[in-house]
């Protein structure tokens, strides 16, 4: 094993279906982490300047003092109410040490703070439109003003608007903006707002909201296609930053160095965004196959197929997308790197001609035993014999399965067969028990599963195609991949045979498609009318029943 290998598996300790707590966590110890790798790097590969990671030690606590709250909330003050330009640099280096020395509880109390206390001016706000409200609107006529008194109300009407426009702006931004021009403020910055976005988990709170708001907005302009650079990450860049794809990886986990190192081998690609002033690891990453036909299942793109001779290719399939930042939530960077993935892709390989994903249905099994269990009981209260006059139940009950297969579950309590379904009622029960037991072993090939088979894999369709929320799709990574422009190609039974997978879709994967010609066409679509582009076969799967 050369050095390189030995360092990454030291310093990851990889193990199979290892959860990779690191990308989970968006607070000190990341922090520490990231200057650590810095100091670390012995070879600077892309985007990372040999500067020993000095951007990263300002946030880490690697101060002796540990600071009380007291004290983090007074340096915050200083780093947004001081004037003298030579101190603000060491003010906001106290201020964002000082901030990882504080604990969790801490850091929810500092943020509220910030929200409450550095919000917006009301007051000024009120009075400046109070204002606005009282003058004479100028004429709207056409005609040049010539007047001294015209042109001395549009000057009124600048002024105010003017001033409206900075009151409208919250404090707290000459926070985010300091911090901005700040050696690793950036990072920083991502880091708070992972923070707030785990205090969401607790509850609500309006100004916070408002916060993260603002702070969204302020990370989605710094951090727009134009200040990123794309780099193909390879078995040649530093250790320290092949262990980030190790932590990160998110869809598929790396199992050890032979995994790994396929993955950036022959007749594979791993693309990564990076900001420079996050030089030490990709924001999001992309994984990419090049194969000849468009893959039905994970094991032949992870393990069972050796690469093709790249030059054979004609399809690029991504297969996993992972975003190493939980600050970063809700920012759609994946959507400007597979474009830019495609292009670096046709502009290396001309013969590629598809574009494809083989990707997880995380969403569906949940959705599938919710169903299934509210209608099962629904179907009980329906052969009541009070139920024809009640109701109560009626608008709300649906029987999901086609009667064929509400037939076929139910023949699996026959003689000679399973007596544990004889004394169930439909078939919805008896598809709900055979998902959840732990006695029934359907996922080899069986009568089970071919019983299941058909009924899953149209409910899959269903679930992809009609299930929506607030008018999108309601699975995430179908939102994701529709709302760039992809459309839905197909369902694969038994695509992702780990745990994971059956856990999330029954062992179920979906290709989507981007067609380079339709790609704006179809996303318009998508966002303008939630209709989501889908092939005849797939939609033949999901024939009104008879």
């Amino acid at each position: 094993m050369n050095k390189k290998g030995l360092a990454i598996l030291m310093r990851t300790r990889m193990k199979p279906g290892d959860p990779r707590k690191l990308a989970l966590l968006p607070h000190a110890d990341l922090a520490k982490e990231t200057t650590a790798e810095n100091e670390r790097n012995e070879s600077p590969g892309y985007g990372m300047k040999d500067d020993g990671g000095e951007g990263n030690r300002k946030l880490s606590p690697s101060s002796n003092k540990n600071r009380t709250f007291e004290q983090v909330k007074e340096s915050m003050h200083s780093a947004i109410s001081m004037n003298k330009a030579e101190f603000l640099d060491a003010v906001l280096s106290d201020f964002s040490e000082g901030y990882f020395d504080l604990s969790l509880e801490n850091r929810r109390k500092l943020l509220l703070v910030l929200a409450r206390e550095y919000d917006l001016n009301r007051v000024q706000v009120r009075q400046l439109i109070n204002q606005y409200i009282g003058l004479e609107l100028p004429k709207d006529d056409g005609a040049l003003v010539d007047s001294a008194e015209e042109e001395g109300l549009l000057s009124t009407f600048y002024r105010i608007e003017r001033n409206l426009s900075h009151a409208l702006k919250p404090v707290y931004e000459v926070l985010f903006e300091r911090l901005n021009t700040h050696p690793g403020g950036l990072k920083f910055l991502v880091i708070m707002r992972a923070d707030i976005l785990c205090i969401f988990t607790e509850g609500n709170v309006a100004s916070l909201r408002a916060l993260d708001s603002y702070l969204k907005v302020k990370l989605s302009t710094l951090l727009s296609p134009a200040a990123l650079e794309i780099h193909q990450i390879t078995w040649n860049d530093p250790a320290s930053l092949l262990e980030k794809i190790v932590a990160y990886e998110a869809v598929h986990p790396i199992s050890n160095l032979v995994d790994l190192k396929r993955r950036l081998g022959v007749g594979r690609r791993c693309f990564g965004y990076f900001h420079s002033a996050i030089p030490s690891e990709p924001l999001i990453f992309i994984e990419v196959a090049l194969l000849n036909n468009v893959a039905q299942n994970i094991q032949e793109v992870l393990w069972d197929d050796p690469p093709i001779p790249e030059n054979e290719a004609t399809c690029a399939l991504f297969y996993s997308i992972s975003s190493t930042q939980p600050g970063l939530a809700g920012i759609n960077l994946g959507k400007f790197l597979i474009k830019r993935a495609v292009t670096l892709l046709k502009r290396e390989m001309a013969q590629i001609s598809t574009f494809a994903t083989l990707s997880p249905i995380p969403g569906f099994m949940s959705w599938l035993l919710s169903k299934l269990g509210s209608q099962s009981k629904l179907a009980e209260i329906e052969a009541l014999p009070h139920s024809s006059t009640d109701g109560s139940a009626s608008s709300f009950w649906e029987n999901i399965l086609k009667p064929e297969e509400e037939r076929a579950f139910l023949s699996l309590s026959g003689p000679g067969n399973y007596s544990e379904f004889g004394a169930m009622k439909n078939g919805m029960e008896v598809m709900l028990h055979i998902l959840t037991s732990k006695n029934l072993d359907w996922k080899n090939p069986s009568e089970l599963q071919a019983v299941l088979k058909p009924a899953l894999m149209r409910l899959c369709a269903r679930y992809l195609l009609k299930e929506k929320k607030r008018g999108k799709a309601l699975d995430s990574v179908a939102n994701f991949h529709l709302q760039n422009g992809a459309m839905v190609q197909r369902i694969n039974w038994m695509a992702d045979l780990s745990e994971k997978g059956f856990h999330q879709s029954g062992g179920i994967m979906v290709n989507y498609i981007y067609r380079l010609d339709n790609i704006e066409e179809y996303a318009q679509s998508y966002f303008s009318t939630g209709h989501i582009q889908a092939s005849t076969d797939l939609l033949s799967l999901l024939e009104t029943q008879v």
